[in-house]
């Protein structure tokens, strides 16, 4: 890891609203996965933002906005998110979220065929939508007009824009930890 955790006791004053802000969201919205190490400092993508302050509450900022009152399906921003992380290769991000895919009753099978960099055979149809979608949002250039068409018919338009941010925000996730070589944690290695 390339930037050390920072320990409550270190927080400059600019840093300490945004880790009470990120702590309390990590606390209340993203369970099922270690973001919290046990002395307290913030782990996965949260450190790094809170290390660049600057940078990291704008993105904080969008995390929240796409993680409050979501209007897609869970499994559907599951798939989303494992898609980018699959792309990117960012392990704490595919290590958080397949945790997160099980809870939301993803069964291992898709779970692991995605996460392989492949479309899972049986999917239903808010899945192959969603597959799809995030997969020609990450494989870059303009989604195809069809793509686009079958999620704003499946989810609606508002949704199918709160997906597109939701791929983008991940694919800057994924950047992040890749960036600063953020490790799964200890506990979950294996």
């Amino acid at each position: 890891m390339r930037l050390p955790l920072i320990d409550q006791s270190s927080l400059a004053s600019e840093q300490r609203p945004l880790y009470d802000d990120m702590r309390r969201g990590i606390e209340t919205n993203f369970k099922g996965f270690t973001a919290i190490a046990p002395s307290g400092a913030l782990i996965g993508p949260w450190n790094p933002w809170l290390h660049f302050a600057k940078f990291g509450g704008p993105v904080w900022e969008l995390v929240k906005a796409l993680s409050t009152s979501p209007s897609l399906p869970r499994p559907v921003r599951e798939i989303a998110i494992l898609v980018t992380g699959a792309k990117f290769k960012s392990g704490y991000e595919l290590y958080a979220h397949v945790l997160v895919a099980e809870i939301r009753g993803l069964s291992d099978d898709k779970i692991s065929t995605i996460v392989s960099g492949q479309r899972p055979s049986d999917l239903t149809r808010e899945e192959a939508v969603a597959y799809d979608m995030a997969s020609a949002l990450v494989g870059g250039g303009v989604l195809p007009e069809l793509a686009y068409r079958h999620a704003v018919e499946t989810f609606g338009e508002a949704a199918t824009a709160e997906f597109i941010y939701l791929v983008g925000l991940y694919c800057m996730v994924s950047v992040t930890l890749n960036g600063f070589d953020v490790p799964v944690p200890d506990d979950a290695a294996g």
